[in-house]
């Protein structure tokens, strides 16, 4: 094993920013279901279904990095820091669903549009514009460096439109008393965010399936090794992510001369780290004769 927890993972760093957000989304959340059934707004009422899920998110966000903590064991090599990678699929498949209910709900208002108190809608949804805009702001930072953080600000990007829409749905109805832009509006924040959302299930899915980080090129890493004096072939090469900010990769090394195996490694080390930031490297050197017997074994 290649020793226990860890705290230094790409989500950890911004676990302030995260509480932060869960403080200000969760005090938030709850003032918004009440004006949501107080107004009988459905496109208030969405956006409330948005700070669930974000509220659910950052919570799961902010579990993942206790967990990423814990030691390995032997059951578990890599400790728990794939929890936050679960919790990014957990925020991606509720956000889908979501969506599902909300154009369900669209539908049916519709055909049956009811009363809408749009005074009350306006403030609620104004304030929820001043909540989000604060929330994204803390997140930014760390959107591009852990998947937890950036399915939560992806959450509170779809919330912060979603209080827009609200904002004109209330005041076209204040205005016109058209009653269907409420419907609308609900059914577009529903929409907006999933293309983000299947993204991000993509990325996820990808982690999960153990592909190639997008940001590596295999190609150019297996000219990197073949480059090394002694290295006659590249074998078995495999490059994964484990978590945000943590990838790793395992090959074997074929070298002419197995007495210069320490050297060919040692190189092998640095150009990991060097050229692609890769530092949980496992790497097998051999020659010849040990990778035809190698062969001989997989048969």
């Amino acid at each position: 094993m290649h020793g226990g927890g860890s705290t230094g993972t790409a989500a950890a760093k911004h676990a302030n920013r995260l509480r932060w957000a869960l403080a200000l989304t969760g005090t938030y959340m709850i003032a918004e279901v009440v004006g949501a059934l107080v107004t009988g707004s459905l496109a208030l009422l969405a956006d409330a279904a948005h700070m669930l899920t974000d509220v659910g998110g950052l919570a799961l966000a902010l579990l993942a990095i206790r967990f990423a903590t814990r030691e390995a064991t032997p059951q578990l090599t890599y400790g728990y820091l794939r929890t936050e990678v679960l919790s990014a699929l957990t925020n991606a498949v509720v956000l889908l669903l979501l969506t599902v209910y909300i154009l369900y709900e669209a539908y049916q208002r519709f055909l049956a549009p009811p009363e809408i108190l749009s005074g009350p809608m306006l403030i609620v949804a104004a304030i929820g514009l001043v909540v989000n805009l604060i929330s994204m702001r803390l997140l930014a930072g760390g959107s591009s460096e852990s998947l937890n953080v950036k399915g939560a600000y992806l959450e509170v990007l779809g919330d912060m439109l979603g209080s827009v829409g609200v904002i004109f749905a209330a005041l076209i109805i204040m205005w016109t008393g058209w009653r269907l832009a409420d419907p609308i509006m609900g059914a577009g924040i529903g929409l907006f965010i999933v293309p983000r959302t299947w993204t991000l299930l993509k990325q996820v899915t990808h982690i999960l399936m153990e592909g190639t980080p997008p940001n590596i090129d295999l190609a150019l890493l297996e000219r990197k090794l073949m480059d090394i004096p002694g290295v006659t072939a590249v074998q078995d090469m495999h490059v994964w992510t484990v978590t945000s900010g943590f990838d790793a990769m395992s090959c074997h090394l074929v070298v002419a001369d197995i007495s210069k195996a320490r050297d060919a490694l040692q190189n092998a080390r640095r150009v990991m780290k060097d050229n692609f930031g890769i530092d949980h490297v496992t790497i097998q050197v051999e020659d010849d004769v040990l990778r035809a017997e190698e062969a001989v074994l997989h048969v």
